[in-house]
């Protein structure tokens, strides 16, 4: 989101319609699944319309730019993006004790963890990978929490300071354990795969692409099986 803006300010200033210096990136926040704010208008001193007539997005009571995506986009988009994240940021430690969901560092670790086994449960039940069509209301909280983590990791670059990335992947677990325990991705008992299955087995990917991605910039390994 943050490229389509800077390309939206570029258009922009190509056309005449503002004239400030391009930034090489901006602030995006996530205001739910697939709804992102910026105040990128607000920092460059342009009107936010002409802004956001360039992402198809509104303009928000603040001046912030808002665009929404549907949340089977984000997961797509994660999906598709590897690195999604990335970013340079100082180490940050959680204990390894005690082995339960009060200690954020094992929630964290577990739920990357619980991600994976889901990919090997899903394969040895051919349950294929499929959008999330219609999601519920704890995978709608967990695409939002999702969709936080680049915004985090920026700013934990951005301040020298991992806590942000830290924090936002804790709501990424605890969303993410609600979701497993809530919404399972393989059939359970005489059930038959489904498109819904196939949904919830491309957000467990995502879940362990943004969780592995979070956890190596903190400085660990992410470990497949606890």
């Amino acid at each position: 989101m943050s490229d389509a803006l800077v390309a939206a300010v570029g258009d922009a200033v190509a056309a005449g319609e503002a004239d400030v210096a391009v930034p090489d990136e901006v602030v995006v926040l996530s205001a739910g699944a697939g709804v992102f704010e910026s105040p990128v208008a607000l920092v460059l001193g342009v009107e936010p319309e002409v802004i956001a007539k360039r992402v198809a997005g509104t303009v928000t009571g603040r001046g912030f730019v808002r665009v929404e995506v549907p949340a089977a986009d984000v997961v797509q988009a994660i999906l598709r993006e590897p690195g999604y994240g990335t970013t340079r940021v100082p180490r940050f430690g959680w204990g390894d004790r005690p082995r339960s969901f009060e200690n954020p560092g094992f929630a964290v670790r577990y739920a990357y963890a619980r991600a994976c086994w889901v990919g090997r449960w899903a394969r040895d039940l051919g349950v294929p990978e499929g959008r999330l069509e219609r999601p519920g209301r704890e995978e709608t909280r967990l695409v939002g929490a999702l969709a936080e983590v680049p915004g985090r990791a920026a700013q934990a670059e951005r301040e020298g300071d991992a806590r942000p990335l830290a924090f936002c992947l804790e709501r990424v677990a605890g969303a993410y354990h609600d979701v497993h325990e809530r919404c399972p991705a393989v059939p359970v008992g005489c059930e038959k795969p489904g498109a819904v299955h196939a949904g919830r087995v491309g957000l467990a990917r995502a879940v362990r692409i943004a969780l592995g991605n979070g956890l190596k910039m903190i400085g660990e390994t992410p470990r497949e099986r606890i």
